[in-house]
């Protein structure tokens, strides 16, 4: 996980300001990549369905904290802001419940230094007010919001540069790096208080209403499946071999025509990869990368293993094993999205409501991850076929 702070469920106002100053510095880091190559335009940027414009995505980021933090939205109904918006028609063009994804691409949206000016003015309006903030739970938590949003923004960036073949502004990401010798932890189950507490700082709406959970004996991965053991289901013919793959992660093979992970490209007897628009060999004890859901059933079940649960992998990062190993990509779980007892969505109402039962739930983080926003808690949660995450998974043992 990049970065080399604390969490920012629990910052304080000194340590807010200082966080989100550093998330929009990286913000525009990564936006001055696609300016580079001319996809700050928005007709320029190749219109796929799982990503933005970057100039749209960049304005989407201010707005959103001048809606809550400056206009003190009590929820993302459009009547729920005071004040009117810095830019005249920002409410029309970035509230996302508004603008249907596919009309990002033909706002007339003010130019790109205009959107950095605004940038700028509402992250300085922004930090004036957080100085004359109670060091409070309820008084800070719009800020911590605004900032969890900036950090989700920016790994999304960075995805989206890896998607259209851009650079990164490389060393610090790129490789998620862990030659780690495969082996197995048997934990030996029993009560997690699943969820996080009410009171405890900063909490996304879907990870409150904790409850008491047991989980069974379970033996689970230390690490990441690798690529050298994921290019052993490929040439065992594992994607042709239909046993392998549910009835929706086979309509989505057919669909794809894929032989392999996104990415991947045979040359002569090795595997090759494409990371950030340049061409580099497979790293066999890395982590296998950009797999969905569907592919890493697939391997489960040619591997005789399975996913783990959502339960049991907060279980085993919770357990302070010495060898469980956590950070390096997202994981995905056995878990589809769904509510925990009692849920009430919060003040940004869409963030989680409108997704439970189509997505499945990834736990972790990866090594684009920002470590404040890192957490054992954390429920991310994506729709099963999305290979553009930087993304991987362990197995467990089937019990017995």
């Amino acid at each position: 996980m990049t970065s080399s702070s604390s969490s920012f469920r629990n910052a304080t106002s000194q340590q807010l300001a200082e966080a989100l100053q550093h998330a929009r510095d990286y913000t525009l880091s990564l936006f001055e990549c696609f300016a580079a190559a001319g996809m700050d335009a928005s007709p320029r940027v190749p219109q796929l369905r799982m990503i933005n414009p970057p100039l749209w995505e960049l304005a989407r980021i201010a707005w959103f904290a001048e809606w809550y933090i400056l206009r003190e939205a009590a929820s993302s109904h459009p009547a729920d802001a005071n004040g009117n918006c810095l830019l005249t028609k920002g409410d029309d063009w970035f509230d996302a419940e508004r603008v249907p994804q596919r009309a990002r691409w033909t706002l007339d949206l003010p130019s790109t230094g205009g959107v950095k000016t605004y940038c700028h003015e509402v992250l300085d309006r922004v930090l004036d007010k957080l100085s004359r903030e109670a060091n409070t739970d309820d008084a800070l938590y719009p800020y911590r919001l605004a900032l969890a949003q900036e950090d989700m923004h920016g790994e999304a960036f960075l995805y989206t540069l890896q998607t259209l073949g851009l650079p990164a502004p490389l060393p610090h990401i790129g490789d998620a790096q862990g030659a780690f010798a495969p082996s197995e932890i048997g934990f030996p189950g029993g009560a997690l208080q699943l969820g996080s507490k009410a009171g405890a700082g900063f909490t996304f709406d879907n990870e409150r209403g904790q409850h008491a959970f047991h989980v069974a004996p379970f033996r689970m991965d230390s690490g990441l499946v690798t690529n050298a053991q994921y290019a052993d289901f490929v040439t065992d013919g594992g994607y042709d071999n239909r046993q392998f793959w549910s009835n929706a992660g086979a309509d989505w093979l057919m669909r794809q025509e894929r032989s392999a992970p996104r990415f991947w490209q045979r040359d002569g007897g090795q595997w090759r990869t494409m990371r950030f628009g340049k061409l580099s060999t497979l790293g066999g004890g890395e982590p296998v990368r950009h797999v969905n859901l569907y592919e890493a059933q697939a391997y489960c079940a040619w591997a005789g293993r399975r996913l783990p649960t959502e339960a049991e992998w907060e279980y085993a990062a919770l357990s302070g094993h010495p060898a469980f190993r956590w950070g390096q990509l997202w994981e995905w779980t056995a878990s589809p999205f769904e509510p925990y007892p009692g849920f009430e969505a919060d003040r940004y109402r869409e963030y989680s409501a409108p997704w439970f039962h189509t997505h499945q739930v990834l736990r972790g983080a990866s090594f684009a991850t920002p470590s404040r926003f890192g957490s054992a808690k954390f429920r991310h949660f994506q729709l099963p076929e999305r290979d553009d995450l930087f993304a991987g998974f362990r197995t467990c043992a089937w019990p017995g």
